[in-house]
């Protein structure tokens, strides 16, 4: 196992990458549309409709941040294209950030290189997040000086001189090589106000100090003006990573160490490593160096699951370290995977005697209206009003997933005959 928290935390914090602007089937969803009275707006946050299990989900995301809803499940059953899916994912997007979302499909499960219920314990562990907090020493200031020597050779090490200051007080550091790498590559120039992490020797520029603000050279609409900081320039800062549960198993279950979450590696992990891993969680929790934060867990086409793994649910829904279960079934009566019995949602009833069920109702046709507007803006697709009409009515006759696709389908023909707005026609 790792030594220290710190050493664990920045192997697994990752760098920020940038990001594809791609649209998803589900990308104009962000919230459930709710005020703090969990009164419910007919369009708001990317969703329409669906008042009553809108606001029933209001009341189960209350419950969750409260902490109420622990060892229980939650069920939305609908017929399919009610919007099950997309009402998890607003659910989770209320969450937060910092709340772990998992999102698997029942039929996932069933792989050649691991067993059912290995897939399912890593779908629950990736729901359980671990916040781990740690002091760690700061030096915080401006720069006032920054010397480097390089030998006159042109080979061999470079050393330097940091000069930093606060309000207070002003220190000179001895450099070595690796923090003059650091320097260089931040392209830390006197003036900048910098926080140099003492354990890693990590380089972060807050901004450029006040009294820089008539330099010539730092007029860029980038430039950030920060006070400089006041009292010591060592101080003791409190640092917090959230990480989940498998990921503190991977690592320490490979020969790799983190390096197996971008490999792709994760194969099954022995149970032993995981209640290991668990003790010294628990051992975290009672020191106060971490806490446990509950994430959920999000399975849809749960009628495609089998007994096994219904049975395996049902016992990790009273462990201690259960995220909040989401299921979504379109099955009304419909035999359960495994046996030759009948079942509501194809789900064992002991299982769903714990379950708060949330059902969803097919959209009207102005509800239908109102989602393709949503997503032709989303698509930033022009549509006529009788393109509009005539969609709808297709949506009403097949589905609202078949008709969504037809949107891009019928922009691309429109493009073609450079068109500005999609017509009856295309």
């Amino acid at each position: 196992f790792f030594s220290s928290l710190s050493e664990m935390a920045n192997k697994i914090e990752t760098k920020d990458i940038v990001s594809l602007e791609r649209i998803g089937a589900h990308t104009h969803i962000k919230g459930l549309g709710l005020d703090e009275n969990l009164g419910v707006k007919e369009v708001a946050d990317g969703l329409v409709g669906q008042q009553a299990a809108r606001k029933a989900l209001g009341v189960i995301l209350r419950m969750i941040k409260q902490e109420k809803i622990a060892g229980r499940a939650i069920l939305i059953a609908g017929k399919p294209g009610t919007g099950k899916t997309a009402l998890a994912l607003a659910l989770a997007q209320e969450l937060g950030s910092e709340t772990p979302f998992t999102s698997i499909a029942g039929s996932e499960i069933f792989s050649l290189e691991m067993s059912k219920v290995e897939a399912l314990q890593q779908a629950l562990r990736r729901s359980i997040g671990v916040r781990i907090k740690e002091e760690t020493e700061m030096i915080k200031g401006e720069v006032v000086e920054i010397q480097i020597d390089r030998p006159a050779t042109g080979t061999g090490q470079k050393q330097g001189k940091l000069t930093m200051k606060t309000v207070d007080m002003e220190t000179e550091y001895e450099l070595g090589q690796k923090m003059i790498d650091a320097l260089v590559k931040e392209k830390v120039q006197s003036g900048d106000v910098i926080s140099i992490d003492k354990a890693s020797g990590k380089i972060t520029k807050l901004g450029r100090s006040y009294a820089r603000t008539r330099d010539h050279h730092v007029t860029g609409a980038n430039i950030q003006f920060v006070q400089c900081p006041e009292g010591e320039l060592q101080k003791r800062q409190e640092v917090v990573h959230t990480v989940s549960l498998h990921e503190i198993d991977v690592i320490n279950s490979r020969a790799q160490g983190f390096l197996a979450l971008f490999a792709g590696d994760t194969g099954e992990i022995k149970a032993e490593v995981r209640q290991q891993i668990n003790s010294k969680v628990a051992e975290w929790r009672e020191d106060g160096k971490a806490e446990i934060v509950p994430g959920v867990l999000f399975i849809d086409e749960v009628h495609m699951l089998d007994i096994e793994c219904f049975s395996y649910l049902n016992r990790a829904m009273e462990h201690d370290l259960a995220p909040i279960i989401i299921m979504a079934s379109n099955r009304g009566i419909t035999r359960i995977r495994g046996t030759n019995h009948l079942s509501p949602h194809g789900i064992p009833t002991d299982l769903l005697d714990r379950m708060l069920i949330v059902s969803t109702e097919p959209y009207g046709e102005n509800e239908i209206s109102k989602i393709l507007q949503l997503r032709c803006d989303e698509e930033d697709i022009s549509l006529d009003a009788d393109a509009l009409q005539l969609l709808t009515t297709i949506g009403i006759e097949t589905s609202l997933r078949y008709v969504m696709q037809l949107i891009t389908s019928s922009a691309l023909v429109c493009y073609k005959r450079n068109g500005k707005s999609v017509s009856v026609d295309d």
